[in-house]
């Protein structure tokens, strides 16, 4: 089940870095005023919801305590970010108030992920 568990994080984290890494190589861009939300962020937000939502049923049929504050926090700001890189994936740029609220959001999601114990 550990080998399981750590493919998940590891699909976790290659989630992550596709949402953040789309948003950092538009922060030219968006100074600029032509970012998008790129295909890759939109890939990123759903893949870290599929492997978030199976980590957490590995771990608990594993037997393993969770902080189910925590997980529903992370869950909250990870909807909101997927909600709008969704709805936003088709327009041909985005504000730059909407687009670093997802920036921000993605690094809170990391440092709640990392800090919070």
């Amino acid at each position: 089940m550990d080998v399981l568990i750590n493919l998940f994080v590891a699909l976790h984290i290659i989630g992550i870095a596709s949402l953040l890494g789309g948003f950092l190589t538009q922060m030219k861009s968006m100074s600029a005023g032509t970012a998008r939300f790129s295909p890759a962020m939109l890939h990123g937000a759903l893949t870290m919801l599929i492997t978030g939502v199976a980590l957490v049923g590995l771990n608990q049929a594993d037997g393993h305590t969770l902080n189910n504050i925590k997980i529903g926090i992370k869950m909250a700001v990870l909807i909101v970010i997927l909600c709008v890189v969704y709805v936003q994936r088709d327009e041909k740029t985005a504000s730059k108030p909407l687009f670093g609220a997802v920036g921000g959001l993605t690094v809170v999601n990391i440092l709640i992920a990392t800090l919070w114990t």
